[in-house]
């Protein structure tokens, strides 16, 4: 029953579409505290007053989206080419410019277009960040740090991303070497927990440079271990790495 009950959980985890950025699948299987903050209260309370806003990252609209009514000129961006349909269909009929961009994180916007830009888990240039931000504009992101999840990593054996020196104590000085000031910060390592495998499966799918060259062929014997401890009621503990902050434009 356990090795069935196992390939069940991996091809469903090879399978399941993965739209935008809905986490629903996880419900139950996947759980994480979420930080001392709110991403979503930190937007919230500059959106009053921003005329110009810019969403980076959006996946398929479904935070930016909430937020309405949105100001007069909204627009958003998307590096998963699979996400930019997705985000156009709920996006466009808000007034919503939807910009699909490269891996060098150019924004396709002219200088000092947006009083007002989010990022919630997106990479980002400080420098496009300072260009696109009008003069006291405001810069609001939450990032998922080098460190997330790091005990998934050691639970495989697989090799560590290039990433994992990346937290607040980093990403300040290039935001402030970039024309920009730290208003206010935060960091936490809160717990989460992988309570089946096709759940861990998934997640890695969707995150493949948590463990870059991942494969469940490779990794079956650590795979299987980890499903039988699961079976008997035994979660895959770890913490994720979050930190924020926000930035105004000098």
């Amino acid at each position: 029953m356990g090795a069935v009950e196992y390939d069940d959980l991996i091809a469903e985890a090879l399978t399941t579409p993965f739209e935008g950025w809905d986490f629903g699948v996880f419900e139950g299987r996947f759980v994480e505290e979420d930080p001392p903050w709110s991403y979503e209260r930190l937007v919230r309370e500059r959106l009053p007053r921003a005329e110009a806003l810019l969403d980076l990252g959006t996946g398929g609209g479904e935070f930016l989206a909430s937020l309405a009514p949105l100001p007069p000129r909204t627009a958003a961006t998307e590096g998963y080419e699979p996400n930019v349909p997705v985000a156009r269909r709920r996006l466009e009929p808000l007034g919503v410019e939807v910009a699909e961009i490269g891996e060098d994180d150019v924004l396709p916007f002219p200088d000092g277009s947006f009083d007002l830009v989010v990022n919630r888990h997106e990479s980002y240039d400080p420098r496009e960040i300072w260009r696109v931000l009008a003069p006291g504009g405001v810069f609001v992101t939450q990032q998922v740090g080098g460190r997330d999840v790091e005990e998934l990593n050691q639970a495989l054996g697989a090799p560590w991303h290039d990433y994992r020196d990346w937290d607040l104590a980093s990403a300040s000085p290039r935001i402030a070497d970039a024309g920009l000031d730290v208003v206010w910060s935060a960091e936490a390592h809160v717990p989460a927990e992988f309570r089946d495998i096709g759940a861990l499966v998934l997640f890695l799918r969707i995150t493949p440079w948590q463990a870059p060259g991942f494969d469940v062929e490779r990794y079956a014997d650590r795979l299987r271990a980890l499903h039988e401890n699961m079976r008997r009621g035994r979660p895959l503990r770890a913490r994720s790495h979050r930190f924020a902050l926000v930035a105004r434009s000098r």
